[in-house]
């Protein structure tokens, strides 16, 4: 089955080349139920390293002596490039490169929206019973997304909304602040390295509350906070994807910093860096503090999309690819 979005720009549908999806469709039916332990030990850390080495590392395979042609083969726009294009010379450089967001991400100045922390393609959804894109234990295990210690944070969010962000691997792979305010947590929970393809999740293995992950906590209810109550934002590895770098710039990508505890942070300001691969960053929103933008809401329900979220999960659930920096909603 192919799997289709609503470009935001355009408003047309787009249908999507998911990479390997013959694999991972293997992967996850067959493999899955005939050699669990093989399944097991494909989706654990050490293989995602060799794998994510091989694809994008070793030399043999990635090295581009013209890397106007891999620029080109991904179907990077040159011009988005911050440096010189000629450093992007492998997979890797051009999966982690930097762009001029300032320029070609253009964001609101109203202080009170929450914009999109990657470009990715977008679903929002509801914990709140009886709302429209009401989702429960589809995407994820709730109380194991945030953490299964971490009853605070979960009774915090727990009657709230939340957008999942889904990157896919030719994609930016910085994530940027959404919202203003103050670090209040951040910590890490160890996990698995599933794939994120819309084929693996609808399997019902909920890759985003069993894959490694970071969970950060900013209040925006602070002096020149966004004002939209606590927000976490969780942001997920993938297949071949080791790590995520915390890398805060408060100017362009200067002077990179950890995240920590205490730290202010600064709406649409660079903040952590996927390692490359596809992976996915999860907002969640305290209950009856953000409206999200209409048009996600309405594409979300769309019925002439042949999404496989819709078919797996049996209700339209439907993504908008959407820019990193963009309004996805604003503050009640």
């Amino acid at each position: 089955m192919i799997h289709q979005y609503i470009e935001r720009r355009s408003n047309t549908i787009q249908t999507e080349s998911l990479f390997f999806d013959r694999c991972i469709l293997t992967l996850y039916s067959s493999i899955r139920e005939k050699a669990p332990w093989l399944y097991r030990f494909l989706l654990s850390s050490r293989t995602s390293s060799v794998m994510g080495f091989l694809n994008y590392d070793a030399r043999f395979m990635t090295a581009f002596q013209d890397p106007q042609i891999l620029i080109a083969r991904l179907g990077i726009d040159p011009d988005e490039i911050y440096g010189d294009i000629h450093q992007y010379n492998s997979y890797r450089r051009a999966f982690e490169r930097k762009i001029c967001y300032w320029e070609c991400r253009p964001m609101t100045e109203d202080g009170s929206c929450v914009v999109s922390p990657a470009d990715a393609r977008a679903l929002p959804g509801s914990f709140k019973t009886g709302q429209p894109l009401f989702i429960k234990d589809k995407f994820f295990d709730y109380d194991e997304l945030i953490g299964i210690d971490r009853f605070q944070w979960r009774e915090t969010f727990r009657e709230g909304d939340f957008i999942i962000f889904r990157l896919t691997p030719e994609k930016y792979h910085y994530n940027h602040v959404p919202v203003s305010g103050t670090v209040v947590d951040i910590y890490e929970i160890n996990g698995r390295y599933h794939s994120c393809n819309p084929g693996a999740v609808v399997k019902s293995v909920t890759p985003y509350s069993k894959n490694r992950r970071i969970v950060t906590v900013i209040d925006t209810d602070v002096e020149n906070g966004t004002g939209v109550g606590r927000v976490a934002m969780i942001e997920i590895v993938a297949m071949m994807i080791g790590r995520i770098v915390q890398c805060y710039s408060d100017s362009r990508y200067d002077d990179p910093q950890p995240v920590q505890k205490g730290m202010p942070l600064k709406i649409g300001q660079p903040k952590s860096l996927f390692r490359p691969g596809s992976s996915t960053t999860v907002l969640i929103f305290q209950h009856n503090r953000i409206h999200f933008s209409q048009d996600l809401l309405a594409n979300a329900e769309r019925t002439d999309v042949q999404s496989r979220f819709t078919s797996g999960f049996q209700k339209p659930l439907v993504e908008t690819e959407i820019n990193v920096r963009q309004t996805i909603g604003e503050a009640i």
